[in-house]
């Protein structure tokens, strides 16, 4: 009884009714700028067990990035040498430093970008990576800072970022030092560039990347300006010759024979070409260096120099970035916990707001998707989408904390279709890549409506997502097995490895979305049409397993199948990136169903228990990542969630270079953390609700945009007796109880205050 009372009391002293919003002209002031989610970022997180983020400097959304590069060149790398097959310039335990990649990737799985590689070396010039590569130690990081020391040469490297440039700053030994710029190496598949002498200080050129995920069709290149602020004894060029035949000239591998050209030359093209800015440096002097990038021409990287870095300074271009990064992580602060889960969440959040990316000059022009035209924009044009991922929780937690990014983020997408003919699938700097599988933009698109933001031309946008719903497949470059899908309501496994059921599953998300788009544009047909649609899961359920499994065209089960193939990263027969027990409750929007066809609520509580008993269950892969959130479906099962999301959030989630449960698929797996630490989850896209769980800290408060919402805030309170009270016994929205263990967008960004009553599992 004692402790009934005890709880009502902090429950009552904790959790006051309705706060009052304030209206604000402006959403963000100088006072509103804290300074505790900055210093709790460890961009270390990630960079080990194959989670490809890195530690490199970057603005939120970002154009450029400013990477470290140790994935190429020596025998102390832990890995593969060949920096060809790598997803990111930058692992941990890799200690052989060979320059600064510019523009690069985080968290993905495909290797692309990772160029334009910057390095300071002492001593005799020497434009081989391989020999003039070099140990280091000392590594930093903060968001927008990254710094270094290179063992070999004594010289201490930083950079930093601004929006679409960025600054490096090496303190030299004395004695003769250099400065290279190599266009010859990089992650990207493609190779080719030409550099040009602008003046002693100054260099330009354009690099060509591409063949994501080794797709030859998404080809595309970065132009670059290059500046130093001193003026170097002697600027030139080299390019690697090409293998030689015959008794005259050998090319002889080991040595790598490279033609050095002196600074009078004008300009140099070719496959592995670099230029050399060469010094007598004093001992601890400095020298910075300027990077300008565009998608569009030299003269546009130029501007953007010119614009975001008219001078040299680098402590001023690394204070604004620190600004930025903190203005953008306290729109969520956090109390309580440990010093570990708060690093975990922000960490998680800075990793979110790495992509989508900048498209867009300083002058607004950006190069058009799929097309040679140069369009301009008065908004934010953003790339770099990787919708099957993102799909499932990023836009969901943009669209409740960043709102304005995810309205911009959306007119791109509908942008694309009008200059291109289709929504992106996962598009990257103006390409479709077509990586990946499904119809990504409609859940999207439709949950940023339903969730309440409108600022967009959804007609335009209801005619891509019914375009790509409805074409035949020969015409269809979404849903290229659309006919079988339409007529027979699933897709037949035609190839061993066709990926078939996960091609179905992605389709049934994104017609259910449109059916509940189309239900509230008032096209009752199209919403019935598609809810329909979305239940052919429903062919796949085979009893006998008690799984999906894939169909053949004669309409039988493929044969001899076994649920667990593909659990070791080996190929499996109508699955991508997973196998059956990862795809099987991958119908959150008709759980009930699902159910019923396993034998009732008994059944599937118990089938889906043994994804986790059994580990069944692939926290690195997408399509199961909401599994422990479906427990709270049926009545009394709730307790599960909170039990599988706070096992998990412990096993899967540290503040070490392992600690992301591999490829953060830009953003994807942190936007899970980030949300299953606040309590809450967008567990089925479309649906503008989310299920809740047990927080993590003590009280979260959500700063909201009184642009897009009534509220200025959210604030998050949890009552906890014992360290051991992590089920939800109570939750409190406003003035009263939340009656199931969900709760819509609209009620939580309206709640004002909400309260968690948590207890001990009896």
């Amino acid at each position: 009884m004692r402790r009934v009372v005890i709880v009502f009391f902090l429950m009552i002293l904790l959790c006051p009714f309705l706060l009052v919003a304030q209206e604000t002209d402006d959403f963000w002031n100088d006072s509103d700028i804290g300074i505790s989610g900055f210093h709790y970022v460890n961009p270390f997180i990630g960079t080990t067990n194959f989670g490809t983020t890195n530690p490199g400097a970057v603005l939120p959304n970002g154009m450029m990035s400013v990477v470290p590069f140790n994935v190429m060149g020596s025998e102390t790398n832990k890995f593969d040498k060949d920096a060809r097959w790598w997803s990111t310039p930058y692992e941990y335990y890799n200690k052989y430093f060979t320059g600064y990649s510019h523009v690069n990737l985080s968290g993905v799985g495909c290797p692309d970008l990772g160029s334009l590689l910057l390095m300071p070396i002492s001593g005799t010039l020497e434009v081989d990576y391989k020999k003039y590569g070099s140990a280091y130690n000392d590594e930093k990081a903060e968001p927008g800072y990254y710094s270094n020391h290179l063992t070999n040469y004594n010289i201490q490297t930083e950079v930093s970022a601004t929006r679409r440039t960025s600054i490096a700053r090496f303190t030299f030994p004395k004695g003769e030092s250099h400065i290279l710029m190599n266009l010859g190496e990089g992650l990207t598949n493609e190779s080719g560039a030409m550099l040009r002498r602008v003046n002693d200080r100054e260099i330009e050129g354009v690099k060509l990347l591409g063949t994501f995920c080794y797709n030859p069709q998404a080809v595309f290149p970065i132009y670059f300006v290059m500046r130093v602020n001193k003026t170097p004894l002697q600027l030139g060029y080299w390019k690697k010759q090409r293998a030689m035949t015959g008794t005259e000239a050998q090319w002889d591998p080991d040595n790598g024979r490279y033609k050095i050209y002196t600074r009078y030359a004008k300009e140099i093209a070719g496959d592995d070409v670099g230029a050399f800015f060469t010094y007598q440096t004093k001992k601890d002097e400095q020298i910075e260096v300027q990077i300008g990038v565009s998608f569009v021409s030299i003269e546009n990287a130029r501007e953007n120099l010119d614009k975001e870095q008219p001078g040299f300074d680098f402590e001023n271009v690394r204070y604004k970035a620190m600004l930025e990064w903190d203005k953008q992580l306290s729109r969520i602060d956090v109390t309580g916990g440990t010093e570990d889960e708060k690093t975990i969440f922000y960490t998680g959040l800075y990793h979110l707001l790495i992509h989508p990316n900048t498209l867009q000059d300083v002058n607004g022009q950006y190069p058009a998707m799929e097309s040679a035209e140069i369009k301009t924009t008065k908004g934010n044009r953003y790339t770099v989408f990787s919708l099957w991922d993102t799909y499932r929780n990023v836009h969901q937690l943009l669209s409740l904390v960043y709102p304005e990014k995810q309205i911009d983020m959306v007119r791109s997408m509908i942008d694309m279709y009008k200059e291109h003919g289709w929504l992106p699938k996962w598009e990257l700097y103006g390409r479709e890549t077509l990586t990946m599988e499904g119809d990504p933009s409609i859940p999207v698109i439709a949950d940023t409506w339903l969730r309440g933001l409108r600022d967009f031309d959804i007609n335009t946008a209801y005619e891509a997502m019914y375009k790509s719903a409805t074409l035949p497949g020969k015409e269809n470059l979404m849903r290229p097995d659309n006919d079988d899908y339409m007529s027979k309501g699933y897709v037949p496994l035609t190839e061993k490895y066709d990926n078939s059921v996960s091609h179905a599953l992605e389709y049934y998300i994104a017609d259910f979305a449109l059916s509940r788009l189309a239900a509230d544009l008032g096209k009752k047909d199209d919403s019935v049409l598609f809810y329909k649609r979305s239940l052919g899961y429903k062919h796949y359920y085979d009893k006998k397993f008690g799984t999906l499994r894939p169909i053949l065209p004669d309409g039988k089960f493929y044969s001899p199948f076994d649920p667990k193939e593909g659990e070791n990263f080996e190929p499996s027969p109508g699955f991508h990136e997973g196998n059956a027990w990862n795809y099987t409750f991958y119908v959150p929007h008709d759980i009930p169903g699902l159910a019923k066809l396993m034998g009732g609520k008994k059944a599937f509580v118990n089938k889906l228990q043994k994804v986790f008993d059994e580990n069944l269950y692939d926290p690195a892969n997408e399509p199961d990542i909401a599994y422990p959130y479906l427990f709270s479906q049926f009545k009394d099962e709730g307790w599960r969630t909170d039990r599988e999301v706070n096992r998990l959030l412990k096993k899967y989630f540290k503040n070490t270079p392992d600690g992301i449960p591999g490829n953060d698929d830009t953003g994807t797996m942190s936007a899970w953390a980030v949300f299953s630490m606040m309590g809450f989850y967008p567990d089925c896209p479309g649906l503008p609700r989310y299920t809740i769980t047990s927080p993590t800290f003590d009280k979260i408060t959500i700063h909201l945009d009184s642009r897009y919402y009534k509220k200025d805030k959210i604030e998050i309170k949890i009552v906890r007796p014992t360290p051991n009270s992590i089920y939800i016994d109570k939750v409190q929205v406003g003035n009263k109880l939340l009656p199931s263990r969900f709760i819509t967008h609209e009620e939580l960004v309206n709640s004002g205050v909400i309260c968690f009553i948590l207890k001990e599992r009896e």
